[in-house]
């Protein structure tokens, strides 16, 4: 097996920052009143002077522009479940490694990818997207993996037996054990990861306890150390607060774009789209705003969906400052897989139309972008009607019937009985006699012919069978 660790280094700050478009010094604080305390800022909260384990007000003293969130273990969670959703698009296997860790296991990736660099540049580009930094390992075990994910390292360990020598250096605080048990370690003259493997393990065991044991034999593949997989959720459910109140809906994108990435990645390892998406905006007392958003086909593409999105609001009025928003999609359908030219370019043009529809309808309305399906009615007239896009009505009719009917059947002249169109019609097939509609009032009773002129034009045309026994011209045949 090869394990692929993600950390998260600044997963407690970036649940909130990362839905600002523009950089500002955050900290999280953590403590409650004379006690409460820095517990992690951002690089730019750093560069003014502001360090981890200062007071908020030191920190104000610093700068006027700072922005403080409490530390909210909740939404960390939250946050790193959704990130292993996300992961499932390179894997089929994902562990959460609380509090900002994941685990892939990406042996079987490597081939469908094109090999690990590939794969880690597709991983860290895509976690850039959502606004992580994220660090890396790539490890023959998992508890190795989470260890050099926190030392950076030149490259993958890939074999079990090289793991001794690349842990070597390691310093011990960052193997991640109980303090009593490090400074068991340190009271030895142990400093290094090295110094530990050096021992006699039977004096090692004796002195720290067999957990310490266990923990190395499962540090250097000796030991099984099975992870629990995680198990995605049926639907996709997530908000961001927002780092202040705002009704621009311009300022609404940056957020959403961050969640319609989040969004990409739990489709993708689905293999599926989506055709209903169902956004909200959350007001400070008062209702959310629900944004209903309908596609015309399953679709996962975040710059579409944005852009669809930036539509849709520019038609809609944010009466409320907005305080946070949430994105939910609960029906998901499977993605038509794009074929492939000769040349390995993915085929584009089946997929414009249904984009285009999406974007008329964002513009425009739903109401004002509808389908066309066919009816099971004799007359020309009913055999159609309006209805939602991609639903499915009875198949079209075999009858020799032009795809142009007119609004209106148009009246024509007759000489000797015969139909006459700038010139005579001569008739071609038919009488195809329709008699319909007594139920509803709209009863007709006409033969309809298909006739053609001089210059060998098809019309579709018919006869009354009451009164003065009309012709008409109701439609064109290409």
């Amino acid at each position: 097996m090869l394990w692929l660790c993600l950390y998260f280094p600044q997963l407690p700050l970036e649940i909130f920052s990362r839905v600002e478009a523009t950089a500002s010094p955050w900290i999280i604080t953590e403590g409650k009143g004379a006690r409460q305390t820095i517990f992690l800022c951002n690089a730019l909260a750093a560069s003014l002077g502001i360090r981890p384990g200062m007071s908020p007000g030191a920190a104000y003293a610093l700068t006027a522009t700072l922005r403080v969130r409490a530390r909210d273990a909740a939404a960390e969670r939250q946050a790193l479940a959704a990130l292993a959703a996300w992961a499932g698009q390179f894997t089929s296997l994902v562990s959460l490694s609380p509090p900002q860790a994941l685990l892939l296991e990406i042996a079987g990736s490597l081939d469908y990818f094109g090999g690990i660099d590939a794969l880690l540049r597709r991983v860290r580009r895509r976690a850039a997207r959502l606004g992580y930094v994220v660090e890396w390992a790539v490890a023959p075990t998992p508890l190795s993996a989470e260890v050099f994910a926190r030392v950076p390292l030149a490259a993958p360990v890939l074999h079990a037996q090289d793991l001794a020598a690349a842990l070597r250096d390691v310093p011990l605080p960052l193997l991640g054990l109980e303090d009593k048990l490090l400074h068991a370690l340190h009271g030895i003259g142990t400093r290094h990861v090295g110094d530990v493997l050096r021992l006699p393990r039977a004096d090692l065991a004796r002195r720290c306890g067999p957990a310490l044991i266990e923990y190395l034999d499962r540090l250097l593949g000796r030991r099984s150390d099975p992870r629990a997989p995680y198990v995605p959720p049926p639907r996709f459910e997530r908000q961001l607060p927002l780092p202040s109140e705002t009704t621009d809906s311009e300022a609404l994108l940056f957020p959403a774009r961050r969640l319609l990435q989040e969004l990409a990645g739990f489709l993708i390892a689905r293999q599926a789209g989506t055709q209903q998406l169902q956004w909200t905006l959350a007001h400070h007392h008062q209702p959310a705003t629900l944004i209903l958003q309908g596609l015309a086909a399953p679709n996962r593409d975040p710059p579409h969906l944005l852009k669809l999105l930036r539509e849709r609001l520019a038609r809609s009025s944010i009466e409320h400052p907005v305080e946070g928003i949430a994105l939910r999609v609960t029906e998901l359908q499977p993605l038509r897989p794009h074929a492939l030219t000769l040349d390995g370019e993915r085929e584009a043009p089946a997929q414009d139309w249904p984009q285009l529809v999406e974007t008329l309808r964002a513009r425009l309305g739903d109401e004002a972008v509808q389908g066309l399906q066919c009816r099971d009615d004799h007359r020309p007239e009913q055999a159609w009607q309006a209805s939602p896009l991609g639903s499915r009505g009875p198949a079209l009719s075999h009858l020799g019937r032009p795809l142009w009917l007119l609004p209106e059947p148009v009246s024509l002249r007759h000489r000797d009985g015969a139909p006459y169109l700038d010139a005579p019609l001569h008739i071609e097939v038919g009488p195809e006699r329709l008699e319909s509609g007594w139920w509803d009032g709209g009863d007709i009773t006409r033969d309809y012919f298909i006739a053609r002129d001089e210059r060998h034009s098809r019309y579709w045309i018919f006869r009354e069978r009451r009164g003065e026994r009309r012709w008409f011209l109701h439609g064109y045949f290409a």
